[in-house]
């Protein structure tokens, strides 16, 4: 047995309006449903072995504040961003949210070394959807740099 630290994660809590709603739209944008974290309040959904949203309805959301959920269709608390392995990922990614109902809030960014679109789900909550050509941005930096 193994003293190591378990391998970091990230649990993306979010508020919903509609949690089946929204269970139907990550799902569509390529997230996994978890059965063994759900319940009438809660779904744990993942992108990876590593990256999970827990969609909340407000009021479990609120279980665990006090502090005012924001109207995400008005207000920015947070961007989250999810990288993909390639231009065409980031485009897949984006369009399965669009044709799901979520909006595109920001416009298309291309940097040649980096590309991102952004996607908006149904509460509002913007997902930068990236990718970047590692090498080329750190031979940028490098350049500009010297």
């Amino acid at each position: 047995m193994s003293n190591a630290p378990a391998p970091k994660m990230i649990f993306v809590n979010l508020p919903v309006a509609d949690l089946p709603a929204s269970i139907a739209f990550y799902e569509a944008v390529g997230a996994v449903r978890n059965k063994d974290f759900a319940d009438d309040s809660a779904q744990m959904l993942s992108f990876s072995e590593s990256i999970h949203v827990m969609l909340l309805t407000h009021e479990r959301f609120t279980s665990f504040t006090p502090r005012k959920i924001p109207d995400a269709h008005a207000t920015a608390q947070v961007l989250l961003a999810l990288s993909e392995v390639s231009r065409e990922q980031v485009d897949d990614t984006t369009e399965k949210a669009l044709a799901a109902g979520g909006t595109e809030p920001n416009p298309q960014q291309d940097h040649g070394f980096m590309y991102g679109r952004s996607f908006a789900d149904l509460d509002g909550h913007i997902w930068e959807v990236t990718w970047m050509d590692v090498e080329a941005a750190l031979a940028a930096n490098r350049e500009s740099a010297a």
